[in-house]
């Protein structure tokens, strides 16, 4: 796989993982269910016409049980770099996922440099939000890697 399709791979990978750590957040279905689901019907499957790119299947899986596996040190993580007076219960359940992949990542993906961790997850927050809330991702994520790397 070149460079290139790599990156990209990943990238479709947190976009995904990010919506799984959601569906789990949400629903909490068992995490082999949900990352079987994914793999079967949605990792570079086409949806509504739309379709989906593949996804580097082994990055995507150690994102979404990383997160889960460790998710109260992220959330404790996380938490210690919000302003005063802000919670991660205030957040909004996708800003939250985006925090946590992007803190899982920092912390125990040391193969990927910083930048490129928070360049991907401001990525994924144009997504789903303005230029106010992917601001945001940047500032957590650049205070939880000065913390960790």
């Amino acid at each position: 796989m070149t460079a290139s399709r790599r990156s990209l791979a990943r990238s479709a990978a947190r976009l995904a993982a990010v919506q799984a750590l959601y569906q789990l957040d949400m629903e909490q279905p068992a995490l082999a269910r949900l990352l079987d689901e994914f793999h079967q019907h949605r990792l570079g499957a086409e949806i509504e016409d739309a379709q989906y790119a593949e996804a580097e299947t082994a990055f995507f899986d150690d994102l979404v049980t990383g997160v889960a596996a460790r998710r109260d040190e992220l959330d404790a993580l996380l938490a210690a770099r919000l302003a005063q007076g802000w919670s991660l219960a205030r957040l909004d359940r996708t800003m939250l996922q985006i925090l946590r992949a992007g803190a899982y990542e920092l912390v125990a993906r040391a193969d990927v440099p910083t930048g490129a961790v928070i360049g991907e997850y401001l990525d994924v927050a144009h997504a789903f939000f303005d230029a106010r809330e992917a601001k945001f991702v940047n500032g957590v994520l650049d205070a939880v890697a000065k913390a960790v790397r």
